[in-house]
This record gives structure tokens, C-alpha cells and sequence, in this order.
């Protein structure tokens, strides 16, 4: 998880926009940023067949993700921060992922048993986090792959598949099996998303473990 603790270096391209929109209601900057990530989805699947699509469909996820951004940081300069403002949050950000990691995974780029495993990996990894909360642990941030890093790398990667294929090396060839960039990334999710997952399940746990040694030693001196 390498961006996600680096969010702060991303204020000054928060701060003001966040300021000059104060009297917007942050759900509305949510809800657009869930409208771009279904566009993205859909500009992903359909770039198999029309390549000249993945740089739009490029953009459309780093709006989204500067939506998603830009909603948390408005509700706090307006003192709106608010538990159903958190929860939709959430809701929307597991739908915006997969809009985007969906579609690629149903489309002709990447091979539909890896993308199942990304999606899976990335569903987990956001579930290990939020479920650390809801039984009373701390929210889990920590990981190899955090949802920042996926936003990023849904940019990067289909750009960078565009011009692989406008210089005509839209695959690589490894060991005899023909792989695309976008599959690549996809590889990618797959392994560290449920690496990731692991990795909370287990942090979480040994905070519980943690928990209930000092919640017994503190009843013990009573």
C-alpha cells in the first residue's frame, strides 16, 4: 500500500477546489464519482475492440478518483463529516471498483479466471478492513495494495496499453502464453489484492488477541 501513505502530498491539489466548492453537498461529489467510474467501466470494455478508447477511459478513472477524494476533504472544511456520509462512501467506492476491475475482467484484455482472482483479491482486501472495524477493531488501512494504488495503476495501465498497441506490441510473449498490459495489472491485483487480505486478516487478529489479554489483566486487578 505505497500511495495511500502519501495522501497528505495530494492536499494542495484538494485543498483549494475543496474550498471554492464548500456549499456543495459532498454525497453529490460522490455520486459523480461514482457516475465516472461507470463510465470508465464501460470505456474499459469496450476498448478491446476499440483501443483508441483506453485513454478516455483512462481519464474517466482518475476523475473518479479524484471525486472520491475530493468528497471526503469538502465535508470537512464544511464540518459535514457524518457515519452515513462514511458508509455511502464505502458503498460507492467497492461499486467503483468494480465497474473498473470488472469490466476488465469480463472483457477480451485479460483471461477470466485471473480476473475473478482480482476481483476477488480486491473485494477481500476492503472487506478485511472494514470488518476490523465492525467488530470493534481499529479500521485497517495497512497492506500491500490499497484502493489508491489500484485507482493509480487503472490509469497508468491502460495508457500505457494504448501505445504498446499503436507501436504494435500490445502483448508480451512469456514461456509461449501471449500476455497484455492490461492483463499484467490484472496478475497483479490478483496476487497482492489477496495477499493484502491475508495480510489484515492476520493483523487483525493479533490486535484481537491483543485486546483481550489486556481486557483480561485489566480484569484480574479489579
Amino acid at each position: 500500500m505505497v500511495l495511500d501513505k502519501h495522501r497528505k502530498d495530494a492536499e494542495f491539489t484538494l485543498a483549494p477546489v475543496a474550498r471554492r466548492f464548500i456549499n456543495v453537498n459532498p454525497n453529490t461529489i460522490s455520486w459523480l464519482g461514482l457516475i465516472m467510474a461507470a463510465v470508465s467501466g464501460v470505456l474499459l470494455y469496450m476498448s478491446w475492440a476499440h483501443h483508441w478508447l483506453l485513454v478516455p477511459a483512462a481519464i474517466a478513472v482518475i476523475i473518479s478518483g479524484y471525486f472520491d477524494a475530493l468528497d471526503g476533504k469538502i465535508a470537512k472544511l464544511a464540518g459535514k463529516c457524518s457515519v452515513k456520509g462514511d458508509y455511502l462512501d464505502h458503498v460507492f467506492d467497492r461499486y467503483a471498483d468494480m465497474f473498473m476491475i470488472a469490466a476488465i475482467a469480463v472483457s477480451g484484455w485479460c483471461n477470466t479466471y485471473i480476473g475473478l482472482l482480482a476481483v476477488i483479491g480486491v473485494l477481500l482486501t476492503s472487506y478485511m478492513g472494514t470488518q476490523a472495524q465492525a467488530i470493534g477493531a481499529k479500521r485497517l488501512y495497512d497492506g500491500l495494495l490499497g484502493r489508491a494504488d489500484r485507482v493509480v495503476l487503472c490509469f497508468l495501465f491502460p495508457i500505457i496499453e494504448a501505445i504498446a498497441c499503436a507501436l504494435g506490441y500490445g502483448t508480451l510473449d512469456i514461456s509461449g502464453y501471449s500476455l497484455s498490459w492490461m492483463e499484467i495489472m490484472m496478475i497483479y491485483f490478483a496476487v497482492l489484492g489477496n495477499l493484502t487480505a491475508i495480510q489484515r486478516g492476520i493483523i487483525t487478529w493479533r490486535n484481537l488477541t491483543e485486546a483481550e489479554k489486556t481486557s483480561s489483566e485489566e480484569e484480574k486487578k479489579e
